[in-house]
């Protein structure tokens, strides 16, 4: 055979270059055989096993230089591939860790490296109490390799290895965890097993989170919106609250009405999301954005803004709310009955139906549905949770409807879709939507205008007035130009086929500071209970006066310092936080 006939077929200079050489070293052998003199074999062949391993070295050698040097890995173009199911950290708007992903290890039985199978059996049983026998047995005595448990800590794992035990294998998994435990539980959410957003912030921003991880160690954490100062003081007045009157659930919201920012979230019951199986759906569900209810007396402030907008009224404008209101089959009655003529701002500081449905009469049925769509208040909340609700609204909207929504009934919202729309009566008349992330410092996005700037500032006026001389007072802050509106709406019950007395969901819906430019940081704070209990102290009413207008005040007491709000010499001296002392007051 001739060499030509090795080389194959389109074989370039190098191929036959090496085709030559082992030629030559093949004919070398056979001399060195051919003269007897072996060493020279042996010589020959340990060379040519030496040079094989330096050619084999080499290839490596420049390999890795290439790899180290040309290759992307690491940097912005090829970033090594993160873990399966790892997430990126959170944190609040001041850097604060809400949630970060911690080494964890499963476990592994492979029964084909086992040695003793009943020595294991006997000593995992030992060590892992929580694995059920039947399971430990099908993994050790069983055929394949098989995953027996999760979410062991570097101790736990450390503890098992030491063990010494063939056939029992590790692999590295990212465990969610919330060092809070139960704080703003329901505005982060949590994730399942294989690391997939669940729930709130978790599973709205589940494919930015997952991005953030790929991006390796040194990347940014995703900010989001809330101020655990400002969250902390919410979730521990709206406990409070809670455990005074016992309602079957609580909500509370705090948010900058320029940027739509959610500074503070909180629902009650909370749960633990570092162990969700634990807790009841129940505990799970996030009021805030999930559940819908009839807001009752909070919506006069949409319809006094819509009075004032269309120009329908003015704040000096008079309603006749001397007797009850008939209208068609059914009468209006004020649950404060003031028996007389009242202006369009003694009809908010009254909290009057009367006064309310007359004045939505005048806007007539076309106009304030239009106002409550571009309010946003027939729609879900826009906001990225997932959870955001969509509202009940009337089929048609008659005479009863105009009248049953312009108080609150006849209509369930979300809190963050009531959130939302009253932004545009403290804000200027903008609609910026809802966001659980941070934005950037002076940033403030543009939304449709629903209102005029007029009608918001007299709105934050007749807010105001409603704290210092209507159903608002316990809400009042010494220092602080605090306003807002109670909220009672009665449960609908098909049983009796009609509304519930006692069944209310009471609140109250608050702003501040109500002075200063219009541009000027302001905002809204809400509490709502859920079907609460009056006590001696409120005369055993429950309506939103006496249940929550005061948890919202010390709320706004407590967070003010953290949002840069400063108290006002004039309003300290004159601020003597008034209490209701009338029974029943503050619906």
């Amino acid at each position: 055979m001739s060499l030509a006939n090795l080389v194959p077929h389109g074989g370039g200079p190098a191929w036959r270059w090496l085709i030559e050489r082992v030629w030559r070293l093949e004919h070398a052998f056979e001399r060195s055989r051919a003269a007897a003199k072996p060493e020279d074999d042996t010589s020959i062949r340990i060379f040519f096993v030496l040079a094989l391993f330096g050619c084999a070295f080499m290839v490596l050698a420049v390999g890795a230089t290439w790899a180290a040097v040309f290759s992307n890995a690491g940097k912005n173009g090829g970033y090594l591939a993160a873990m399966e199911g790892a997430r990126g950290d959170l944190t609040d708007r001041e850097g604060k860790l809400l949630a970060v992903d911690l080494t964890h290890y499963a476990l592994y039985i492979d029964p084909k490296e086992v040695w003793d199978a009943k020595a294991t059996r006997a000593a995992l049983g030992k060590a892992l109490p929580q694995v059920p026998a039947k399971r430990l047995d099908k993994a050790i005595f069983g055929d394949r390799r098989t995953f027996l448990l999760g979410g062991l800590d570097p101790a736990q794992k450390d503890a098992i290895f030491n063990l010494g035990l063939p056939g029992v294998e590790f692999e590295e998994q990212a465990r969610r965890v919330y060092p809070l435990g139960v704080s703003a539980a329901h505005f982060v959410g949590f994730v399942d097993g294989g690391g997939k957003g669940l729930a709130g912030a978790e599973a709205a921003l589940n494919d930015d989170i997952h991005a953030a991880a790929a991006k390796g160690e040194g990347a940014a954490p995703i900010a989001l919106s809330i101020d655990l100062r400002v969250q902390a003081a919410l979730e521990d007045e709206l406990r409070k609250a809670a455990l005074e009157f016992g309602p079957k659930g609580a909500v509370g919201i705090v948010t900058n009405v320029h940027t739509g920012e959610i500074l503070g979230l909180a629902s009650y019951p909370d749960f633990d999301p570092n162990d969700p199986g634990k807790a009841s759906d129940d505990a799970k569900l996030n009021r805030a954005a999930a559940s819908v209810y009839e807001m009752g007396s909070t919506f006069k402030a949409f319809t006094v803004a819509i009075g004032l907008d269309t120009g329908v009224a003015t704040p000096s404008s008079t309603f006749d709310a001397r007797e009850p209101y008939k209208l068609g089959y059914r009468t209006i009655h004020d649950y404060h009955a003031s028996r007389k003529i009242l202006t369009l701002v003694e009809v908010f500081q009254h909290s009057s139906n009367i006064g309310t449905a007359r004045l939505a009469e005048g806007v007539g049925a076309q106009r304030l549905s239009q106002y409550y769509n571009n309010l946003g208040l027939t729609k879900p909340a826009k906001v990225e949770l997932r959870e955001s609700a969509r509202p009940l609204t009337p089929k048609k909207w008659d005479t009863d409807a105009v009248a049953s929504t312009s108080f609150g009934h006849g209509m369930n919202v979300s809190p963050l879709a009531l959130a939302r729309a009253f932004g545009p009566l403290l804000n200027g008349g903008t609609m910026p939507p809802l966001t659980i992330r941070k934005l950037p410092p002076g940033v403030r996005p543009e939304g449709p205008r629903v209102l005029s700037e007029e009608t918001s500032q007299q709105m934050l006026q007749i807010m105001r007035a409603n704290v210092t001389g209507g159903s608002g007072k316990t809400a009042d802050v010494k220092g602080l130009s605090v306003g807002g509106k109670t909220g009672t709406g009665e449960k609908y019950d098909p049983t009796i086929r009609g509304y519930n007395h006692q069944r209310q969901v009471s609140s109250f819906a608050a702003v501040f500071p109500t002075e200063g430019p219009m541009e000027a940081d302001r905002y809204f704070v809400l509490i709502l209970l859920d079907e609460p209990h009056g006590t001696a102290k409120t005369f055993g009413f429950s309506t939103g006066g006496w249940v929550a207008t005061p948890a919202a005040g010390r709320v706004i007491d407590r967070i003010a310092p953290f949002l840069g709000v400063q108290r006002r010499n004039d309003l300290i001296i004159a601020g003597a936080q008034p209490k209701a002392t009338t029974p029943g007051a503050g619906l």
